[in-house]
């Protein structure tokens, strides 16, 4: 690699750094290249972005950024995922950790903090946004149904009075 397409892809995982409210560090201990196909897939299809970077490139990307403390877990076979929002990254890459004994979750940085594997997959586990909202609606709407019930048996015990 040209030191110009080195400083290209310093330049570039410095902004995902500065832009991304999860990075997760996945290693990957030989997964195979359809597997790396399908993640990548799921991974832009969550939203997010993954990378295969270069240990020492995304190292010097991290200074300065808010994702610096997690340069120690950059070792070996590594790979990034990467995502604008606090789960999309998470979700994809645990998809792929349990289908597959090759590549596991070592941890990551949210909103500027570090967190372990453990925290990347309780954060999978979290509903999305749209499932919450959902939720939300659901709840609103059956106290108002159940409202409309009493209103309308109410009214039926009032006819049938007079």
């Amino acid at each position: 690699m040209k030191r110009e397409e080195k400083q290209q892809v310093i330049s570039e995982m410095k902004d995902v750094f500065n832009q991304s409210a999860l990075v997760v560090v996945a290693i990957n201990n030989g997964i195979t290249m359809a597997e790396t196909t399908e993640l990548r897939r799921n991974v832009r299809q969550d939203g997010a972005g993954y990378r295969v970077v270069k240990n020492r490139l995304a190292k010097l990307a991290l200074a300065g950024t808010p994702c610096e403390a997690m340069a120690d877990l950059l070792v070996g076979p590594t790979a990034l995922a990467y995502s604008e929002d606090e789960i999309s990254a998470a979700r994809a890459v645990c998809k792929l950790a349990k289908a597959s004994e090759k590549f596991e979750i070592a941890g990551g940085i949210m909103n500027g903090k570090r967190i372990d594997a453990k925290t990347v997959q309780s954060i999978a586990a979290l509903p999305s946004l749209d499932e919450l909202r959902g939720k939300l609606v659901g709840l609103l709407q059956a106290p108002a149904g159940q409202l409309a019930r009493v209103a309308k048996a109410y009214s039926e015990k009032e006819q049938a009075a007079a």
